[in-house]
């Protein structure tokens, strides 16, 4: 009977050892991982410019300290252009309750601002965050939510396509009827436009399987294609590109990257310095600031890169001036 009891006092001792071990290991974790910082980054859909977004953020944190792995955790979620896969994520990060979440495009932001309230939200790659409803106005929200904006001053652009099309009479615009972006531009372009005696001609494509004979469309229409960040249709340039050659149209786009994918010229944000404001804006909040308290941002005039394809240009039917290749930032 001794013995029995004696071996009941062991094993019962080991086992509050046990526990006691389990205990110390597991405050040993949450001490050891109190300064990781959770970050998650979502994206409507991946493309070029969208994915150089969440590289320059990705960069921009390293530069300030936070790398993957060490310090920091990074969970990313592209809704892979569905807007109710946006919706779902959206519930998915909320419920995480990261530190901060990362929304590229407009799609996504929207989601996100829906699903909370409460967890810091820094938007990138969208237009008119007023017209998307994320923020009230440009001055600090007070609420959850601040970012970087990709809104272009139209009147650069608008010179640009004189300058490709010295007769230019009609724009062929090609874009998304339910990406609020994509209107907002139109009705700048419109109403800038027509200043100038400069008529519209508006192609929309819901999908992006719409997008080539969305700009089919525009043959005979239009004198040249202007492109915005129109996620449907940045996703389905080299389609469209092929419509354009086939054409002789002229595609002017607003995304540099897209250039090396069919454009002729490009004057536009270079989104990986866009994803690197986005990531100042995020270690900011990561350091202790309120989202509400930071400014949503606009890329300034000056940030612009000019980039052309003469062999595109050749393919479309124009010819650069010597001018106009001496201003250009990069030449193929």
């Amino acid at each position: 009977m001794l013995r029995a009891k004696k071996t009941l006092f062991i094993l019962g001792l080991t086992a509050a050892c046990l526990l006691s071990a389990c205990s110390q290991s597991e405050q040993g974790n949450k001490t050891s991982n109190t300064n990781t910082k959770k970050v998650a980054i979502t994206a409507i859909v991946e493309h070029p410019a969208l994915d150089a977004v969440r590289q320059g953020v990705i960069d921009e944190l390293r530069a300030e300290g936070y790398e993957q792995g060490k310090n920091l955790q990074l969970d990313f979620q592209s809704a892979q252009g569905n807007t109710a896969t946006a919706g779902q994520i959206a519930k998915k990060f909320a419920g995480n309750n990261p530190d901060v979440i990362v929304t590229i495009g407009t799609p996504s932001a929207q989601s996100m601002v829906a699903a909370t309230r409460k967890i810091p939200i820094v938007f990138a790659a969208v237009t008119d965050p007023v017209a998307a409803k994320l923020v009230t106005s440009w001055e600090p929200s007070k609420t959850n939510v601040t970012g970087v904006s990709d809104e272009l001053p139209l009147q650069p652009q608008i010179d640009l396509m004189k300058q490709v099309v010295p007769n230019l009479k009609t724009v062929g615009y090609v874009y998304s009827p339910g990406e609020i972006n994509s209107t907002v531009v139109l009705g700048q372009l419109q109403s800038l436009l027509a200043k100038d005696g400069i008529t519209v001609a508006a192609a929309p494509a819901q999908r992006t399987t719409d997008v080539p004979m969305a700009t089919k469309s525009l043959q005979g229409k239009a004198d040249l294609i202007y492109t915005s960040l129109d996620n449907n249709v940045v996703s389905a340039y080299e389609s469209m590109y092929k419509v354009a050659k086939d054409m002789k149209m002229p595609l002017v786009a607003s995304d540099t990257g897209s250039v090396k994918r069919g454009a002729a010229v490009a004057l536009g944000v270079n989104y990986h310095e866009l994803g690197t404001a986005t990531g100042k804006i995020v270690g900011r909040i990561l350091k202790g600031e309120q989202a509400g308290n930071i400014a949503p941002q606009r890329m300034t005039a000056d940030q612009l890169d000019l980039m052309v394809s003469k062999s595109h240009a050749a393919e479309q039917g124009i010819t650069f001036s010597e001018q106009l290749l001496k201003q250009a930032k990069l030449v193929d």
